[in-house]
């Protein structure tokens, strides 16, 4: 290949994107190995780097929360570095994209992080609510190698509000990606007057990349589809948020990918320009996606952050108490087919602290091993994986039964063969915790039915529900804001907010009592004809 001095010249993007706090390649449940993490990741740039001279390495959020190591870094000791930032900054990072779970620890810890970066964190369309400005005051970033000037836009899904703690985005308000899209790649293209234009989203495709059919609802969530048609002057477009493994694909002439979630591939894509007439064009691109299967972890990385994930070793088993009886998790499916002890328990915490009779909860991962008889934090951790706080609504009887109909399209219609999961819920990526199971109401799904007209029993205290009357409900604040497209929660009045982790109250509730007796009220199950 020739050098930039005979005007032409080959750039590497690399992209992570969801990586979720992992950092060693374990499965923190029981410490199994398992292919992921950053440190693995870092070996593949290290390698990149070393091949190739022109190198732009970004992540693209979901950077500082997901795993047990970042877990209690932030919520138990947040004093020193933030270890992600740390590797990144060892990796050279050259930017990174604000993640809809950036916020889950509140502005305190996610401000620190940002702080401790040597690279910027980029985000248009996250504006200040009473400026209109860029909030943390950096839409862009360039990056020159010689000549050659590379723009990197980025945008963050603007579904946030439906989800996120509203006391740690008060000054935040989250424009449509599509509109912030148009308005600053025509900025930065008449302002910067860059070679490539690189766009960086923490969102993900609402349509089929192929033939452009709606995949979703447009709740805006993810928007990826409609900024590659309506966006012109986009060169590269990265994407994350759906924990996707996305390449060798491009959308009206937009390379593009994602590369997965927890550090399982990293991003790659390759652009050759040629100089004529003193400007710069791409003659070609590609992406692809390096798999960390079989690739060592970095050494170096591993003892950058040995003394993280010692406390945290440390910490995952402390024994809090005793499980008198079975809320192991032999089987998901049928954890979600009748009622269970393990999901009980869950929901008596959150009825518990919220101080009412009516809860729902989900088995968020088909990898949670449920709780062992000495219980530990880790056992905990690896049930409840979402820093999630609980909420209490005021609901009606109809918007109940609304939202068990909505879980109860979980599962494909009855063939008479075996039950099986939605599609739906399987792709793009799994969606297990958007499957509710309650507690303090009696009900039955029949998947024989047709959905939205699946359940055939509903009552409370032993009489009918009453689709008019109001009824306050605990759920976590992810499903209060509406997430999973529980639409019939949105806007309905709060009567109360737990801020405190449910992973906490969970913790909390054992060691004060010290021993859980395992208990089934048989309150609901799924049938079929």
């Amino acid at each position: 290949m020739k050098t930039v001095d005979t005007e032409q010249f080959v750039l590497t993007i690399l992209e992570t994107s969801d990586l979720h706090g992992n950092i060693f390649p374990i499965h923190y449940a029981n410490n199994h190995p398992s292919e992921l993490g950053l440190a693995k990741i870092s070996t593949l740039i290290k390698q990149e780097r070393r091949n190739n001279p022109h190198v732009l390495y970004i992540d693209n959020g979901d950077l500082i929360q997901g795993s047990p190591l970042s877990y209690y870094h932030a919520r138990i000791q947040n004093k020193p570095n933030d270890p992600m930032v740390t590797i990144l900054n060892h990796l050279g990072c050259d930017a990174t994209v604000f993640g809809n779970h950036e916020f889950n620890y509140g502005p305190d810890v996610l401000n620190k992080a940002i702080r401790e970066s040597d690279f910027p964190w980029i985000s248009a369309n996250i504006v200040d609510k009473q400026t209109q400005e860029p909030y943390y005051g950096k839409p862009y970033t360039l990056k020159t190698f010689n000549d050659l000037k590379v723009a990197i836009i980025g945008l963050t899904t603007q579904y946030i509000p439906n989800w996120e703690n509203p006391h740690h985005i008060e000054h935040l308000q989250f424009m449509d990606a599509v509109d912030t899209a148009k308005r600053w790649v025509s900025i930065v293209k008449e302002k910067e007057q860059p070679d490539v234009i690189v766009l960086s989203y923490h969102g993900g495709f609402e349509c089929d990349i192929d033939n452009g059919e709606e995949t979703e609802q447009q709740t805006g969530e993810n928007q990826g589809y409609r900024i590659c048609m309506e966006v012109p002057d986009i060169d590269v477009f990265l994407t994350g948020h759906q924990h996707r493994a996305i390449s060798e694909k491009s959308i009206n002439g937009i390379t593009i990918v994602q590369p997965g979630s927890g550090g399982t591939y990293l991003g790659k894509v390759q652009i050759s320009l040629v100089k004529k007439s003193g400007k710069w064009t791409i003659t070609d691109k590609s992406s692809s996606l390096l798999a960390v299967k079989d690739i060592a972890a970095d050494p170096e990385i591993l003892q950058m952050v040995k003394s993280y994930e010692d406390h945290t070793q440390q910490w995952l088993d402390q024994p809090i108490g005793k499980i008198k009886g079975d809320m192991l998790v032999h089987n998901p499916m049928d954890i979600r087919l009748r009622d269970n002890a393990l999901i009980e328990f869950f929901n008596k915490v959150q009825m518990e602290n919220a101080k009412v009779d009516i809860s729902n909860t989900a088995l968020f991962d088909n990898r949670s091993p449920g709780l062992n008889s000495d219980v530990t934090m880790r056992d905990v951790v690896s049930n409840y994986i979402y820093p999630n706080t609980l909420r209490v609504l005021r609901v009606t009887g109809q918007d109940i039964k609304d939202a068990l109909e909505q879980s109860a399209s979980y599962f494909e219609q009855y063939d008479g063969t075996e039950i099986k999961v939605s599609s739906k819920y399987q792709n793009p990526k799994p969606q297990h915790y958007n499957y509710d199971m309650w507690e303090g109401i009696e009900y039955k799904i029949n998947i024989s039915n047709p959905v939205g007209e699946r359940i055939v029993h509903l009552s409370y205290k032993g009489q009918p529900l009453d689709m008019t009357k109001e009824y306050d409900v605990v759920m976590n604040n992810y499903r209060a804001g509406g997430g999973g497209n529980f639409f019939m929660f949105r806007d309905k009045h709060v009567v109360a907010d737990i801020p405190t982790d449910v992973s906490e109250l969970i913790a909390n509730y054992i060691l004060e009592r010290g021993e859980i007796e395992a208990t089934v009220n048989h309150n609901w199950e799924v049938i079929h004809d």
